[in-house]
């Protein structure tokens, strides 16, 4: 039986973070982590695996207090720095605890940014347009920074130049990849990677209609995140494990 904890549950993914927990039978909810505990409540948890769904203003110490006590973290949490990620794989190593971080855990959303890199050295040009709650406190999204950075890395050659209008409204670049950010009432989580070249367009779009969506692989990743020693980045590096 793995022993959890959720930090953030009273958040939206928080709460179905637990509701997944509870219903699974080699998981038992060990303790529910609110902003008003921080990182002395983490600290007093005892549990095998550690969820970070918080805010981004509180992941970094989150994350601390959950390897400092020796647990296991996954993290769903968006805000940290690629210079808070260095330092945390050192303190998970140093542990000897596995490090977690998803942006996204919808198996359709990782085939998406998977598909995205693949086609990505086969046209010039390519914008995303992600789609979140109006809540959703980040821009760029995650999943949108992620599925650039994969996309990028699938080049050989930089894209086909931006021109200069310079208008926020022509969205945020990324290396050549124009993202652009809506925060809409009514939405979950959605994105589309746009590439184009003469005479065609490509267009992978994903869609999470419900948290529901979410679970399946936060659930994979608690019960691999024991096998990890320090950080690994990216559900699709544990979907074979």
């Amino acid at each position: 039986m793995i022993k959890v904890c959720v930090i953030g549950a009273r958040g939206r993914m928080g709460a179905e973070t637990c509701r997944a927990i509870q219903a699974a039978s080699d998981m038992d909810l060990s303790a529910m982590i609110t902003s008003a505990d921080g990182a002395k409540g983490i600290a007093r948890t005892e549990a095998d695996v550690a969820v970070e769904f918080s805010t981004p203003s509180s992941v970094f110490e989150n994350c601390l207090a959950a390897i400092g006590a020796g647990m296991h973290l996954v993290v769903g949490a968006t805000g940290l720095s690629d210079e808070q990620l260095t330092q945390l794989d050192q303190d998970a190593k140093s542990a000897d605890v596995g490090l977690f971080v998803a942006p996204n855990f919808a198996l359709g959303a990782v085939l998406m940014m998977r598909f995205a890199a693949e086609a990505a050295p086969y046209f010039p040009r390519a914008e995303i347009v992600e789609r979140h709650h109006e809540g959703k406190i980040d821009a760029p999204s995650g999943t949108s920074l992620r599925t650039a950075s994969l996309m990028n890395a699938a080049r050989s050659q930089p894209w086909a130049p931006l021109d200069d209008r310079g208008s926020a409204a022509t969205g945020e670049d990324h290396d050549g990849i124009r993202i652009h950010s809506l925060r809409v009432p009514g939405s979950v989580a959605h994105q589309e990677v746009i590439l184009g070249a003469p005479g065609e367009t490509l267009s992978i779009r994903h869609d999470s209609l419900d948290r529901v969506s979410f679970m399946p692989g936060v659930l994979l990743a608690i019960r691999k995140v024991g096998s990890l020693r320090g950080l690994t980045v990216g559900l699709e590096n544990i979907l074979d494990r």
